[in-house]
């Protein structure tokens, strides 16, 4: 929209670089241009804005396909008003000197223009296609057919319109259809899924299978080895017997011959010992009969002696000695009490003996 302002009775428009205004004044043309400005009075001027950017038109419509069934066709057209002159002579771009404000809607008028020529071109093309067809190749063959019905549009060019671009979005059909077709696919996905869960599963097991194998094989390995180190276990350990038997055995004799020489040095020792024990024993058991005989002739000699004397001694003599042989063979005797009785009794036996 066109800056219009205010200065003293006047008025002052500038437009953007993206529409094209045209200034007329008493029929005759004094401004056309984008973008630019001038001054101008409001009750003798007949001024036109026409956008000359490219503009976007969405649309959306029902069609029939050729197995009666509706879809709906979204799609864009990009457009542009490549004859401002033309256009402002086919359509109302006329603007309110005082606010720039657009007097009709004659971007409206393009839109329907616009609309009902791509919907005319899209009804063709998807009368005559079946649903299936049209949902797989229905976009490119609609947007092909919007393009080319546009392009040949005689009341385009007429009106100073070119159209820049077709893009059809989507083509769809009613949400009931849409999910009865997506049953088949949704099934069939399904069964792939679930093939390709099969075949995971199948690889899976075919893979523990190996596994399964490759652990029995490795165990059988390990056993066999186990089964090898046992029987080499055996053989050392039972090599290792041997040379301890043969060393136990050359230990034994060793010792054994050194027990028997040890016996012998020893029996020897004993014997050397025992005989010079004997002879000892001998020379004691002579020495000691040599003295006993000896002894004996003395004790014999001092015997006789004391015979001999005491056969010459009186008995008076020998009384006394007997006695005093008696005393030495007392024990001590610290006192002695006598009684009368007993005194009378001794000298009466005393008395007696002497009478004798």
């Amino acid at each position: 929209m066109a800056d219009i302002t205010r200065r003293l009775g006047r008025r002052h428009l500038r437009g953007a670089p993206t529409a094209h205004i045209r200034h007329h004044r008493g029929g005759r043309l004094l401004h056309d241009g984008p973008g630019i400005s001038f001054w101008f009075r409001a009750l003798t001027a007949a001024i036109s804005e026409i956008p000359v950017d490219d503009r976007e038109l969405a649309m959306t419509f029902h069609a029939r396909t050729a197995d009666f069934q509706d879809v709906s066709v979204q799609a864009t057209v990009t457009y542009r008003v490549g004859d401002p002159a033309l256009a402002a002579a086919r359509l109302d771009f006329s603007i309110d000197p005082d606010t720039g404000v657009w007097r009709g809607t004659p971007l409206e008028q393009l839109g329907t223009l616009l609309t009902e020529t791509a919907q005319q071109h899209a009804l063709a093309v998807l009368a005559r296609t079946p649903l299936a067809a049209a949902l797989v190749d229905g976009v490119t063959a609609v947007r092909e057919r919007i393009a080319e019905g546009l392009g040949t549009e005689p009341r385009l060019p007429a009106t100073g319109i070119e159209v820049v671009a077709v893009r059809v979005m989507a083509l769809r059909p009613e949400p009931e259809v849409e999910r009865a077709l997506r049953t088949p696919a949704r099934e069939q996905i399904q069964q792939e899924a679930d093939r390709a869960t099969y075949e995971r599963r199948a690889v899976a097991v075919e893979r523990e299978r190996a596994i399964a194998e490759n652990e029995l094989a490795s165990q059988i390995e390990l056993a066999r080895r186990e089964e090898q180190l046992v029987e080499q276990r055996g053989t050392n350990t039972r090599r290792e017997a041997e040379e301890h038997a043969a060393a136990d055995a050359v230990r034994a004799e060793a010792e054994a011959a050194r027990s028997v020489k040890l016996a012998e040095a020893e029996a020897a020792r004993s014997v050397k010992l025992a005989e010079a024990e004997a002879a000892r024993a001998v020379t004691l058991a002579r020495a000691e009969a040599e003295g006993a005989r000896e002894v004996g002739e003395a004790r014999a000699a001092a015997q006789a002696a004391w015979l001999r004397v005491h056969g010459e001694v009186d008995v008076a003599t020998l009384h006394a000695l007997t006695g005093t042989r008696l005393a030495e063979n007392l024990p001590r005797i610290d006192s002695v009490t006598v009684s009368p009785d007993v005194l009378t009794g001794l000298l009466a036996k005393l008395g007696s003996a002497e009478g004798a």
